[in-house]
């Protein structure tokens, strides 16, 4: 996997995180449409099982998808995935089953040792913002440790 960047390693990742069997597999369904130096795009359709008891996107997924498609983003300039130091969260509406979600994810700057991450998640049909959300990341890790 060295030496992968931009788009590349964005696909492979969205490929091979879900595939592990771990906790990243509620990613599965979501389709990256495009990314490189720093950003990160994808869209999903809400499914039954992503809905919380009031009938929309559940929080938790959209955490995940924020921590995890940020992460690719910054991935694709060649940085280690690193941990997360801090990660936030802003609910702003609703989305229910069958609305289509895009992702927009970028890179705001990735030092030597620590990373800052924004993303935001839309309803495609009329814009209106879901969430946004924003990660700093510590990535001062050896890269030719990575097993992916």
């Amino acid at each position: 996997m060295a030496g992968k960047r931009g788009l590349d390693i964005i696909l492979h990742i969205a490929e091979y995180a879900p595939s592990k069997g771990g906790f990243d597999r509620v990613l599965k369904m979501i389709k990256i449409t495009g990314g490189g130096e720093g950003r990160a795009f994808g869209e999903f359709t809400v499914e039954k099982e992503h809905l919380n008891q009031q009938g929309t996107l559940h929080s938790g997924l959209t955490g995940t998808i924020v921590d995890n498609i940020s992460t690719y983003a910054m991935m694709s300039t060649g940085s280690h995935p690193g941990v997360t130091a801090n990660l936030n969260v802003c609910y702003l509406s609703g989305a229910k089953a069958g609305e289509v979600v895009e992702i927009d994810a970028r890179t705001v700057r990735a030092g030597r040792k620590m990373a800052y991450l924004d993303i935001i998640l839309k309803r495609k049909s009329d814009g209106i913002l879901i969430a946004t959300g924003r990660q700093i990341k510590y990535i001062d890790f050896d890269k030719k440790k990575l097993d992916y």
